[in-house]
């Protein structure tokens, strides 16, 4: 599985590294072609005629609707509609499958329908196959040994083509619901049209059998269980959709009056972050959009209002007060002046020396054994989460995913951002606050190579890597210390990663040692970066 996973990352799939609004983001333009679900070459380029070579496929394979006058221009609408990356996924001589993705994107116009899906049975394969494959090319086939198998099983592979409206969470929502019935994602092939829909197309093993009517009755039967989730923007189990408060107004609740917006510093799926100030103090407000308003939306507003009132640290974002009543809704906190961590890294293009990059690990854990010793658990660790402020301090944000872990239920659900995402939690495993500590290694890695993990994977075809072993690729120059704790923090058994508190006191050692060979003390990062190239 290991070895799958690395094909994929190799030469398998290219990604947009950034997740967006709408997250079945494709691939980019000179990404190397995967045909879905054929395993064969897509040949040819952009420049081709796509359109007409597969109009012309059709046509020789009999295909009725080929023959209809107006079919050249629905075909050349359906390409129009999606991005160019969808013209070099598609094998020409695979040219039916055009026909499935026109029909489940019709489909996906209807409300009732949605999602819509097509089931097909591709190929039995040799469970064995990638092992004899990797066994081969260790060279030590000799062209003697030609045993053959008398046990040999098999494994039967479905492609599974969807399509709605694209939004948030999407690809989340689609893999737990095939991890739902025992599917494992093998392939994904993701796109949005222009128009808001998505089309993800997956290769999957897990279904015992070739027929595909009992295929099709599992997903039906798994939307209808986890319906109310394709409403909101993230999928979570029932223990945790159900919340032990309801938000009330306190001493906390702001008053309005006394809030002036300034402008708009980013946007987010469902609300927008402004500038302003309040009792002349510089703050940030996060602002929910009316019009994205629904319970999940909700569910991460109060939650987040409620561990936010809850702590209190250095290294985590300061709680300044909420607006929970109507018409808009509000949190506002401290204004974090020098950014996020992920914009300082990739964004201004800083590469850390070994102090600027100690002192700002250290200030996340110190902020992760905080919100650990208290109960809570992050569950979307990564560096866009992770603010400075004027002093470069590192700061501990966004708790809108977040939650205390005896809150009730086990927690199961598929929640954080997949290129930081911990293995138990993309398999919809019981986890702990181990899975921040995952998080964690991951975002050293990038601290350490100033590059995103998984660059040239979506984030879904990472995810699916990590669950099969995968891991970012070890940087030659780290200091020894700092790659042995980043792979005892991202080992597959969370019980044997360490806890925070250990990896504060390993980091804060290893920092006085370097501070007291360099003679550094004070705390500015910013001195200890440089711009790349």
């Amino acid at each position: 599985m290991v070895a799958a996973a690395a094909a994929a990352a190799e030469g398998g799939f290219g990604g947009g590294v950034e997740e967006g609004v709408g997250e079945s983001s494709s691939p980019p333009r000179d990404a190397a072609p995967v045909p879905a679900g054929s395993g064969g070459s897509g040949g040819g380029g952009g420049a081709r005629d796509i359109c007409g070579q597969v109009l012309e496929r059709l046509v020789a394979d009999g295909h009725a609707e080929a023959s209809d006058p107006e079919f050249r221009d629905k075909l050349v609408a359906h390409f129009g509609r999606l991005p160019h990356s969808y013209q070099l996924d598609i094998n020409v001589d695979k040219a039916a499958d055009v026909l499935v993705h026109q029909s489940v994107l019709a489909e996906a116009k209807d409300p009732d329908r949605r999602p819509a899906f097509y089931v097909r049975f591709l190929r039995l394969e040799d469970v064995d196959q990638a092992y004899d494959s990797d066994a081969s090319e260790e060279g030590d086939d000799d062209g003697d040994d030609l045993s053959v198998r008398q046990d040999t099983q098999y494994t039967h592979i479905h492609e599974v083509v969807f399509s709605t409206i694209d939004k948030p969470k999407l690809l989340s929502q689609l893999s737990a619901l095939l991890s739902d019935i025992g599917l494992n994602i093998r392939e994904a092939h993701v796109f949005s049209t222009h128009d808001g829909y998505s089309l993800d197309v997956f290769v999957v093993d897990g279904w015992p059998i070739e027929d595909t009517d009992g295929l099709h009755k599992a997903l039906e039967a798994s939307i209808l269980r986890n319906e109310g989730s394709w409403s909101g923007s993230s999928h979570s189990s029932a223990a945790e959709r159900t919340l032990p408060f309801q938000v009330k107004g306190g001493e906390w609740e702001i008053d309005k009056r006394l809030l002036k917006m300034g402008g708009m510093v980013a946007s987010g799926s469902c609300g927008d972050l402004y500038h302003g100030t309040y009792l002349g103090e510089d703050v940030a407000v996060k602002v929910l959009r009316a019009e994205h308003l629904n319970k999940n939306v909700w569910n991460e507003f109060t939650q987040e209002v409620y561990i936010l009132r809850e702590v209190q640290h250095p290294n985590v974002v300061r709680f300044i007060g909420a607006c929970t009543k109507p018409p808009q809704f509000c949190i506002i906190t401290e204004y974090m002046s020098g950014g996020s961590l992920y914009d300082f890294v990739h964004k201004q293009h800083n590469v850390l020396n070994l102090t600027a990059l100690l002192k700002f690990a250290v200030d996340v854990c110190r902020g992760m054994c905080y919100l650990h010793e208290r109960g809570i658990i992050h569950r979307d660790l990564k560096t866009a989460n992770l603010l400075m402020d004027k002093d470069h301090v590192v700061k501990v944000a966004d708790f809108g995913v977040a939650r205390f872990q005896d809150q009730g239920g086990i927690m199961t659900a598929e929640t954080g951002t997949y290129r930081w995402m911990a293995p138990e939690v993309i398999n919809h495993q019981p986890y702990d606050n181990k899975a921040d500590v995952f998080s964690f290694a991951i975002v050293l890695w990038e601290l350490i190579t100033s590059k995103i993990p998984y660059d040239t994977m979506t984030p879904l075809q990472a995810a699916v890597g990590v669950r099969q072993g995968l891991r970012p690729g070890l940087p030659k120059k780290a200091h020894p210390k700092l790659l042995d704790l980043m792979q005892r923090c991202w080992e597959a058994d969370p019980s044997n990663r360490p806890a925070f508190p250990d990896i504060l006191a390993e980091l804060e050692d290893l920092l006085a040692h370097v501070q007291g060979a360099s003679g550094k003390t004070a705390h500015d990062p910013a001195n200890d970066s440089s711009k790349k190239d």
